[in-house]
């Protein structure tokens, strides 16, 4: 079961009276996609990975991540998603038996082949606030406007996953990535780009996001369906009250 952190009518029926626990706090991070195009440093080399590729570099990499998936092969060859891409520093060059000092990778799900969304319920001032500022980033694209898209009509939603990076420009490198992601996204027709990661997972800062769109502690509640024997209990670990990891693989055919 998922809700918002703060909301307790929720968390009072479903861990007070059905025994739920609380399990994890991961943070949703959702950003715009704007009318101009967003502009990548020359200071990173992106380049998109084969489905074969990618599901090594993720078993190596994420593989003992919360929630990850075993079949990501059939994850990342699934039609929906557009790709998986890694970022490295200009002047080194990626390969698979000797990856760069530090890189950054990502995966990209169009969930608007599946469902879209709209807004509904918002004062006409809102609405012609939101208009206007399409109108000039649409006229003046070189000032980067940081318009609002049209989220009154139907409209999908880019789904980021498989989020991962290290090395010290780790951060730096998925900022590019994300970015990129906004340009594929526009391409795609869709209006947000949507990610979620790890609460103490520190790309968290490294993601670019509006906070009125982004709910920075979501929460998770978990309740076992069968109740384990004595040697059972003694033999297997306890995963519902196990601390939470700093990384989590948010499965993108479950958002």
């Amino acid at each position: 079961m998922a809700t918002e952190k703060d909301n307790e009518a929720c968390k009072k029926l479903f861990v007070e009276k059905c025994g739920f626990t609380k399990f994890r706090t991961p943070a949703i991070l959702v950003h715009p996609v704007h009318s101009h195009s967003k502009r990548i440093s020359i200071r990173a080399n992106i380049l998109k990975l084969d489905v074969a590729e990618a599901e090594s570099l993720y078993r190596e990499c994420m593989g003992t991540a919360e929630f990850f998936p075993k079949d990501i092969d059939a994850v990342l060859g699934n039609k929906l998603s557009l790709g998986t891409w890694v970022a490295v520093p200009r002047a080194e060059q990626w390969q698979r038996c000797h990856r760069s000092t530090s890189w950054a990778v990502m995966s990209m799900w169009n969930t608007s082949e599946v469902f879209k969304m709209n807004v509904k319920g918002v004062r006409m001032a809102t609405r012609v606030c939101a208009a206007t500022s399409r109108f000039l980033d649409r006229a003046l694209p070189w000032l980067n406007i940081p318009s609002v898209p049209d989220l009154f009509r139907s409209f999908g939603v880019a789904f980021l996953y498989g989020v991962h990076a290290e090395g010290a420009r780790g951060g730096e490198l998925m900022n590019h990535l994300c970015r990129f992601a906004h340009n594929l996204a526009r391409e795609k027709g869709c209006r947000l780009v949507a990610t979620e990661v790890g609460g103490c997972d520190p790309l968290k800062h490294y993601i670019p996001h509006w906070n009125c769109f982004s709910c920075p502690e979501d929460l998770w509640c978990i309740k076992k369906l069968t109740l384990a024997t004595e040697e059972e209990e003694e033999e297997e670990h306890d995963w519902c009250k196990s601390a939470a990891g700093v990384k989590l693989f948010v499965d993108p055919r479950e958002f």
